[in-house]
């Protein structure tokens, strides 16, 4: 599945919020499977704004968002077979665990099984944390829980709202190389915003919003 995006603007920004963006008001511009986008934008320039578009969890646009090659038009048929998102603010269950949090999504797909969720804790240091409330946890914790969610169903493209914000160095290593084995594995791309940082892994192309 390709995201193609035509002369998208959205309705609570000016044009000149988004004069110079390399995609609002851009006739057109394609996302393509298997490649890796970077967004880059100050605060307030809408970054959250069009991947909250792409997933269609936020209407209030001008424009077009079409999906190319998907065999079924609804968007819940795209959320879960094609696009997975890890929100800024996480979209966790305060109330749950840890574990339930990442099981209520892979109950839902039966994508991943538990050794393997697991394992992913235990490479991101959680493993003590596996039965805590979430709402007891760290953003630094949480963040990385919303990550390993974010990896138990199929996608085409990986959604990342600065997924990296409250991490550290070394967990942000380990997780590109973790993103980077389920883009392979998983034969996908991911589009990903960020203030100012580029990581580390290496982008197909950066754009400006």
């Amino acid at each position: 599945m390709h995201v193609r995006v035509q002369n998208i603007k959205p309705k609570y920004m000016s044009e000149s919020e988004i004069s110079g963006s390399d995609i609002y008001l851009q006739n057109q511009i394609v996302f393509e499977k298997r490649k890796k986008y970077l967004l880059k934008a100050n605060s307030g320039h809408g970054k959250s704004s069009i991947l909250n578009f792409i997933y269609d969890c936020n209407k209030n646009y001008t424009g077009k968002i079409i999906f190319e090659g998907n065999e079924d038009d609804s968007i819940i048929s795209v959320r879960i077979k094609k696009l997975s998102y890890v929100f800024q603010d996480f979209k966790l269950f305060p109330k749950l665990t840890l574990w339930e949090n990442i099981k209520i999504k892979n109950n839902l797909t039966n994508f991943k099984t538990d050794q393997e969720i697991l394992n992913l804790i235990d490479k991101l240091g959680l493993s003590e944390k596996k039965d805590q409330l979430v709402e007891t946890l760290s953003l630094g914790q949480k963040q990385r829980t919303a990550i390993i969610r974010s990896l138990c169903q199929p996608f085409d493209f990986l959604l990342l709202d600065e997924p990296f914000s409250h991490l550290d160095e070394r967990n942000i290593e380990i997780l590109t190389t973790i993103i980077d084995k389920e883009l392979e594995d998983q034969n996908a791309g991911f589009i990903m915003t960020t203030l100012n940082n580029e990581y580390l892994f290496k982008y197909d192309k950066i754009l400006n919003l």
